[in-house]
């Protein structure tokens, strides 16, 4: 048998700021579940992103400490347009999460831009821009 790629996993320090910080960004997780220590939203494909709080993790691994010095996970969101990306972004930091790169049109032919969720986990906002379509 061969391993399948199933699961994103992150840990985060507090489940509802998380849950609704990817819920602005359209994903669909249970309601309700703010305050439970591990939940799950289907992505397209198959895929699930299952989020952990920091305590769960440390149930069953005593050891564990959340990683220091960032800047080596993200998660990449198609937005459907430049102006998607632009009003997302800004929406987000308006709604006060950190915005690392101000959306500016990249040399690979995408609109581009990076914030941060409530864990520091880089979060990037991308469409194709007109010319490069």
């Amino acid at each position: 048998m061969t391993p399948r790629f199933d699961v994103i996993g992150l840990a985060v320090s507090d489940m509802a700021a998380s849950l609704a910080f990817y819920r602005r960004l359209g994903l669909v997780f249970p309601e309700g579940t703010g305050d439970q220590p591990h939940v799950e939203a289907e992505l397209p494909g198959g895929l699930r992103l299952a989020l952990d709080t920091e305590e769960t993790i440390r149930s069953f691994h005593a050891g564990w400490r959340p990683p220091t010095g960032g800047g080596r996970m993200s998660l990449a969101f198609l937005c459907e347009s430049p102006a998607e990306v632009d009003s997302v972004y800004e929406e987000l930091v308006g709604a006060g999460h950190h915005g690392e790169l101000k959306p500016w049109d990249a040399f690979w032919g995408m609109r581009y831009a990076v914030v941060h969720d409530p864990d520091g986990n880089g979060v990037d906002l991308f469409a194709r821009l007109p010319q490069a379509q």
